[in-house]
């Protein structure tokens, strides 16, 4: 019988961190989990640590730290409070495997932790590779950690990659489904609201990604992460929509042959893919049938009515701490526009305005990204003051 596998979920109340976990409901017998960490929803961050008894849980939020405390007090649960902690609890878990849902740029000292104490990282946190890819990858190299992708797209590169020789790829093409304002103009754009933007066609995503997705932000930080996962060139990765999200991407090698991985968009089997690779584990989940597929379509991103995927291509092509720039303006601003503050094409706008303005460092360490981090956070403040 195989060993069960531990699992740490940081951020188990979100998105990903419950369907990670509908799959550990799936195979008892197979998963535990021993961690489990939120940053504000206390409830179900309880109702979750009640179910699956795990050795720690984390709060981020310091002010609920008692809350979630007494609710656990009957059960041997080490709990801990505060973002930094988060990160802590990876030196002391006996997880094999860190499941990094966290959103944003949160997740990134985490997940080095982990790196650091030799965890298996299924990583679900594209912000980490986007603001630090290179110092991500040369950490994994060091401590030989395997990197397995949990986003759909890297996912399917992965897979079709199995067993290949990295050098023999031309290129690789990400899928995007276009997100709900697929094939509208910027006029058309200037009036949508977060209502409209939270409406994705095909995937059940949290607010963050949802609005990354409607922007091809998402896609953008995607194109970044795809390079530094797989060491490719800015001209090897290609963007395409296929608003079915059936191909979920495809490889392309020096013979001229495609590999592409399919499946219905359901973000289980990545997650599944990731936790028991280099297995494949039957799963319960629905199955595709083909006779119910009218077509599949492909056409070309617009890059100049969703600015933020050129802003993607220009940052790693710069390199340095651009994309870590870029990813914390994105942050600001997708948070401004969730609160009514800015409107839809004003994101693109600041983060441009930020790429431009925030001290450019050719080569940064750990803490020079802290430091653009929160330099970038203040600038991108600014703008909005004066909007």
């Amino acid at each position: 019988m195989t060993q069960k596998k531990k699992i740490a979920i940081l951020g188990s109340t979100g998105s990903i961190g419950t369907q990670a976990l509908d799959i550990a409901r799936a195979n008892p017998d197979k998963i535990i989990i021993e961690v489990l960490t939120s940053n504000n929803n206390t409830d179900l961050l309880i109702q979750q640590a009640k179910e699956f008894n795990p050795s720690h849980v984390v709060i981020a939020n310091e002010e609920k730290y008692q809350t979630v405390k007494d609710a656990l007090s009957e059960f041997d649960i080490k709990v801990f409070a505060g973002s930094r902690s988060i990160a802590d609890v990876m030196e002391i878990t006996s997880a094999e495997i860190v499941l990094t849902a966290m959103v944003g740029y949160s997740g990134l000292l985490p997940t080095i932790k982990a790196i650091q104490n030799k965890k298996r990282i299924a990583l679900a946190n594209k912000e980490t590779l986007v603001v630090a890819g290179e110092l991500i990858t040369s950490l994994c190299e060091e401590h030989k950690v395997d990197l397995i992708p949990v986003d759909s797209e890297h996912s399917a590169i992965f897979q079709c990659l199995v067993g290949e020789d990295l050098n023999t790829i031309d290129k690789v093409i990400l899928t995007a489904s276009g997100g709900p304002f697929r094939g509208k103009t910027k006029n058309e754009l200037s009036a949508v609201t977060k209502a409209d933007a939270l409406k994705h066609p095909n995937w059940n995503m949290g607010n963050k990604i949802t609005i990354d997705s409607a922007t091809l932000m998402n896609k953008g930080f995607e194109v970044i992460e795809a390079k530094w996962l797989f060491g490719l060139k800015p001209q090897q990765i290609e963007v395409v929509v296929h608003p079915q999200s059936i191909i979920h991407s495809m490889v392309e090698f020096n013979d001229g042959s495609i590999k592409a991985q399919m499946g219905l968009p359901d973000m289980k089997l990545p997650i599944h893919y990731a936790f028991f690779f280099p297995e494949r584990i039957s799963t319960q989940l629905k199955r595709m049938n083909f006779s119910e597929i009218r077509s599949l379509t492909f056409e070309q991103a617009d890059k100049n009515t969703f600015r933020n995927l050129t802003l993607a291509y220009e940052a790693m092509t710069k390199g340095g701490n651009m994309a870590c720039i870029l990813n914390a303006a994105n942050e600001v601003a997708v948070e401004s526009f969730l609160h009514d503050k800015i409107k839809f094409l004003q994101i693109a706008e600041l983060n441009e305005k930020c790429m431009s303005k925030v001290s450019f460092i050719p080569k940064p360490n750990l803490e020079d990204l802290v430091n653009t981090d929160k330099e970038t956070r203040i600038i991108a403040g600014t703008f909005i003051s004066k909007i």
